[in-house]
C-alpha cells in the first residue's frame, strides 16, 4: 500500500540544529529527503513579544504513516520549546519522485 506524501516544514536555531535533525530523519528511514534552507529571518509573537530570529528552515519529505514518528523525533531532539512542525499533503507530484519517498521511508 503507498502512503501519501508530505512535506514537513520545521525551522531550527542554526546550521547546526538543522544538520543534525536532517542526519537523524533520513537515517533512521522517517524521511526520504529534507532540504535545509539557510539565511530565513523570522518575525513571530512569542509570550507576549515580538520577535526576530535568524533559523535555517527544514523542507522534509516524508509519508503519512511515517509522520508520528518523524514528529516523535523532532520533539525529542529540537532545543525549542514549542517548534514549527507543520505538515502538508502532496497532492502532484512527477509520480517517479513520490514512489521514491515511499520507497525511501519506513
Amino acid at each position: 500500500m503507498t502512503s501519501e506524501a508530505l512535506l514537513v516544514y520545521c525551522t531550527c536555531p542554526d546550521d547546526e540544529t538543522a544538520n543534525m535533525l536532517a542526519e537523524r530523519l533520513v537515517s533512521k528511514q522517517l524521511a526520504a529527503c529534507v532540504n535545509i534552507i539557510n539565511g530565513l529571518q523570522s518575525v513571530y509573537a512569542w509570550q507576549g513579544k515580538i520577535e526576530t530570529s535568524s533559523e535555517a528552515l527544514l523542507l522534509i519529505k516524508t509519508t503519512t504513516t511515517a509522520y508520528e514518528a518523524l514528529q516523535t523525533q523532532l520533539r525529542e531532539h529540537h532545543p525549542y520549546e514549542l517548534p514549527e512542525i507543520v505538515a502538508v499533503s502532496i497532492t502532484a507530484g512527477l509520480p517517479g519522485y513520490l514512489e521514491w519517498i515511499n520507497k525511501s521511508v519506513r
